[in-house]
C-alpha cells in the first residue's frame, strides 16, 4: 500500500502506522479469543480437512444436498494458500526439522492472510479522501485504532472479507462521481462556450476540447459487477450493502444536460452483462466442490441444470424463513441501532445515530436546504451507512459481525468529530436555554474532544482485550493441548472429550488424521480407514446435574468397551473454572461407591464464558489446584482470612483470587471411582 504526500512527522501518522504494526503483531501473539464459532466452522475448519485431511466438523451448511456457502472466495483465499503452505511444510519438516501443520500455524496463517486483506479497508479509506481533498491522517488513525480492525478483521470471518470488498466496492464509486462530476462539469462549459463563440476557429478548438474529454459514463463498470458478483458469493447480504453504492454510481449526473434516462438504463444493462463472466466462474467453482459437476460430465458434455447449485440463492431461501433465523437466536428490532452499533463504534456510533435523527428532525421541520444532496459524497456516506443497518433489522437474527462493512463509511463521515468537536457552530435556529447548556456542555468543540477521545480509545482498548484475548479464550489452548495427548501412532487408547459452556472445539487444531479418508496398505493392497481415536460430546450449557448423569453414562459404556474389547480410554470434562465448586459439589454428594470422580489435569487462562459468567461479589471458593507441585493444595491464599476486619489484606487477596481464578477453562480427568 503506498501512502503518497505523507509526511511522516503527523503525529496522528505515527500514531496510525504503529497501530498498523500493533494490527500485525497481535496475529502472532496470538490472540487467543474466540469471537463466534463461523470464524473457524465457516473456513480454516473446513479448508484444513480438505487440504490435510483432517478430522474435522463440517457444518450443515457445507451439506451437499443443500449447500448454501460459497466455497469460491474461500478457494482463493485459503485453499490455495494452504496448498502451498503444506508444500512447503515438506521441505522445511524435512531439512530445518519445523512443522508447518501445527496448531500455532493452522491459527495463525489463515488470521495473516486476513490481515493483509484488512489493509484494503486503510488504501480505500486514504485513496477516498486524498480524492476529495479530506484530511487522512487522523481518519486512518481512528480506523487503525478500532477494535473491529484489530479484532474482527484479523479473524476468519466471512464478515471480514465482506468488509474488505465493501471498502474497495465504495472506493470505486467514489472515484466514479467525482470523476464524472469533473467531466460533466467541463462538457457543460465547453459547450457553452462553443455556443456563444462567434468564430469558426473558436468553434473548432472548443470541439476538439470537448471531443478529448474522456468517457465517464460506464468507468470501472466491469470491476464493480466482478466485487459485487464475489461479495454475494461471499456473503449474500452483500447485497444490502453494495445496493445504494451501485445505486449512487447509476445515478451519476443524473438532472444534468448530458447524462439522461437512457444513460442511466445503459448504465444498468452494461452492469449486468459485465456480471456473467464472474458468475459463471463463481457458479462452476461451487458446483465442482459440491459434486454437482464432474470433470467426467464435461468431457461427454453431459450438462444439465442440475448440474449447477448456486449457493447465494440457497443462503437466500433458507434465511427468508424466519422460523430458520430463529433457530440461531431471536432479537428485537432495535438491537443493531441500540446495542450492536454502539458496542461496535462506541461513542463514533452514537455520534451516527444522533447524526441521523438530527436530519430526521431538520427533514421534519422543512428545513431541506439543510440535507445533504442525493448524489454528494454525504448521501453516499449515510446511504451507505443506514441503509444496511435498516435492512438487516428486519432480519430477526441479529450479530454486531454483520455491521462491520460500515466502518470506513462511517470512519470517513464522522471520526473528526471525535478531534474537532460535535458541532463547530451553534446548531440550533432558535436559542433557548436547554439549546445552549447542551452546545456549551457537550457539543461545543472546546469541550466535547476532551471526553469523546478518551471514550473512544479506552472502549477500543477494553474491547480488544476482551474479544481477542478473553472471550471464549481456553477453547483454542484445549485443542492445542490435545493435539498433543493424541497419539495417531498407537489407536489402543481412546479419547473422550466432554464439553460445556463453551464454544465448539475446531477439531483443526487438535489434528488428528480424518477417519473417512480411504486408505490403501502398500504392502497387501488391503483398504482402511483409520480407528477413531478422539471422541468430542459438545452439550452447549447444559444443566451440571444433566452433565454428570451424561458423564456417568459414557463412563458406563467406555467401562463396558474396555472389558468386551480391552480397549483402554481416557475420559476428560472441560468447563469454565466458574462452575467448578458447583461441579465439585455434586460429585461430592453422591454416595454410592459405583459413581465417578473427577481430577484437576490443567487449568487455561483466561478464558471467559459468557454462559458462565464469574461471581464477582460474594465468596465463590474457586475449587482450583494452583500449586503444580502440590495438586492437593487448593487455592492456599483462602489461608489468609480475618472474618473480623472486611478490608483486611487476606481477606481482600482472598476475594481477588477468587475472581481471577473463575476466569479459566478447567480440564478434568473422570475415572470411576474404585472400591478399595
Amino acid at each position: 500500500m503506498q501512502f503518497q504526500s505523507i509526511k511522516p512527522k503527523d503525529p496522528s501518522l505515527v500514531s496510525y502506522f504503529i497501530l498498523s504494526f500493533l494490527r500485525i503483531v497481535l496475529v502472532f501473539v496470538p490472540q487467543l479469543g474466540y469471537i463466534h464459532p463461523d470464524e473457524f466452522f465457516q473456513s480454516v475448519e473446513v479448508v484444513a480437512g480438505d487440504e490435510y485431511g483432517l478430522e474435522v466438523t463440517r457444518t450443515w451448511e457445507f451439506n451437499t444436498t443443500f449447500p448454501i456457502r460459497s466455497m469460491a472466495i474461500t478457494y482463493f483465499g485459503l485453499k490455495v494458500p494452504f496448498s502451498l503452505l503444506r508444500f512447503a511444510s515438506m521441505y522445511s519438516n524435512y531439512y530445518l526439522g519445523i512443522n508447518l501443520r501445527g496448531s500455532y500455524v493452522t491459527l495463525v496463517f489463515p488470521r495473516l492472510l486476513m490481515v493483509a486483506l484488512s489493509f484494503v479497508n486503510d488504501w480505500s479509506l486514504y485513496r477516498i479522501c486524498r480524492s476529495y481533498g479530506l484530511q487522512y491522517q487522523f481518519r486512518l488513525l481512528t480506523l487503525a485504532s478500532s477494535y473491529v480492525m484489530l479484532v474482527y478483521a484479523t479473524h476468519t470471518f466471512s464478515n471480514s472479507i465482506e468488509m474488505a470488498l465493501c471498502s474497495l466496492l465504495l472506493y470505486t464509486v467514489s472515484d466514479c462521481m467525482i470523476h464524472s462530476n469533473t467531466v460533466i462539469y467541463q462538457r457543460e462549459f465547453l459547450e457553452e462556450k462553443y455556443r456563444k463563440a462567434q468564430r469558426t476557429v473558436e468553434k473548432v478548438r472548443f470541439y476538439k476540447l470537448k471531443m478529448s474529454l474522456p468517457s465517464h459514463s460506464l468507468n470501472r463498470c466491469v470491476l464493480m459487477a466482478t466485487l459485487c458478483v464475489a461479495g454475494v458469493f461471499n456473503r449474500p447480504t452483500f447485497l444490502l450493502f453494495g445496493m445504494p453504492l451501485v445505486f449512487h454510481w447509476l445515478l451519476r449526473g443524473m438532472g444534468t444536460k448530458t447524462v439522461s434516462f437512457a444513460d442511466f438504463n445503459l448504465r444498468i444493462m452494461i452492469f449486468v452483462l459485465s456480471a456473467i463472466p464472474s458468475l459463471v466462474l463463481f457458479i462452476v467453482i461451487d458446483s465442482i466442490y459440491y459434486g454437482y459437476l464432474t470433470m467426467a460430465e464435461i468431457e461427454r458434455q453431459e450438462i444439465g441444470i442440475n448440474n449447477f447449485v448456486v449457493t447465494p440463492v440457497n443462503f437466500i431461501r433458507y434465511n427468508i424463513i424466519a422460523e430458520n433465523t430463529a433457530q440461531h437466536g431471536v432479537h428485537p428490532l432495535y438491537t443493531h441501532v441500540l446495542v450492536n452499533v454502539p458496542l461496535l463504534y462506541n461513542v463514533l456510533g452514537v455520534l451516527a445515530i444522533f447524526s441521523l435523527l438530527f436530519m430526521i428532525y431538520r427533514f421534519a421541520t422543512n428545513d431541506y436546504t439543510s440535507l445533504p444532496r442525493a448524489q454528494s459524497f454525504v448521501g453516499l456516506m449515510l446511504s451507505a451507512i443506514f441503509f444496511p443497518i435498516i435492512s438487516l433489522s428486519l432480519i430477526n437474527h441479529q450479530e454486531a459481525r454483520f455491521l462491520i462493512p460500515i466502518t470506513v463509511p462511517l470512519v470517513l463521515l464522522h471520526a473528526p468529530k471525535l478531534q474537532v468537536g460535535l458541532s463547530s457552530s451553534y446548531p440550533f435556529k432558535v436559542p433557548s436555554r436547554f439549546k445552549d447548556f447542551l452546545y456549551h456542555n457537550l457539543l461545543c468543540p472546546a469541550v466535547s474532544p476532551k471526553y469523546l477521545l478518551k471514550i473512544w480509545y479506552t472502549a477500543n482498548v477494553i474491547l480488544t482485550l476482551f474479544y481477542g484475548f478473553l472471550h471464549q479464550g481456553g477453547v483454542y489452548q484445549l485443542a492445542e493441548y490435545f493435539s498433543r495427548q493424541v497419539d495417531v501412532r498407537s489407536s489402543n487408547v481412546h479419547i473422550h472429550l466432554v464439553t460445556s459452556h463453551i464454544y465448539s472445539v475446531p477439531q483443526c487444531f487438535v489434528g488428528l488424521p480424518s477417519t473417512e479418508t480411504l486408505l490403501v496398505n502398500p504392502d497387501n493392497g488391503q483398504k482402511y480407514r483409520r480407528t477413531k481415536q478422539f471422541f468430542l460430546y459438545e452439550y452447549g450449557s447444559l444443566e451440571l446435574e444433566q452433565l454428570y448423569r451424561k458423564l456417568k453414562l459414557l463412563v458406563d459404556v467406555c467401562e463396558m468397551r474396555s472389558i468386551s474389547a480391552n480397549q483402554r480410554y481416557r475420559l476428560y470434562l472441560a468447563i469454565p473454572s466458574s462452575l467448578s465448586e458447583r461441579l465439585n459439589d455434586i460429585f461430592q454428594n453422591r454416595s454410592t461407591a459405583a459413581l465417578i470422580k473427577h481430577s484437576q489435569v490443567r487449568v487455561f487462562y483466561p478464558h471467559l464464558s459468557i454462559e458462565a459468567m464469574p461471581q464477582v461479589f460474594g465468596q465463590h471458593p474457586c475449587g482450583i489446584n494452583t500449586d503444580v507441585d502440590e495438586l492437593d493444595d487448593t487455592c492456599p491464599i483462602y489461608a489468609l482470612e480475618d472474618e473480623q476486619n472486611p478490608f483486611s489484606v487476606g481477606r481482600l487477596l482472598k476475594q481477588f483470587s477468587s475472581v481471577a481464578h473463575q476466569f479459566g477453562l478447567i480440564l478434568y480427568r473422570i475415572e470411576v471411582r474404585r472400591i478399595k
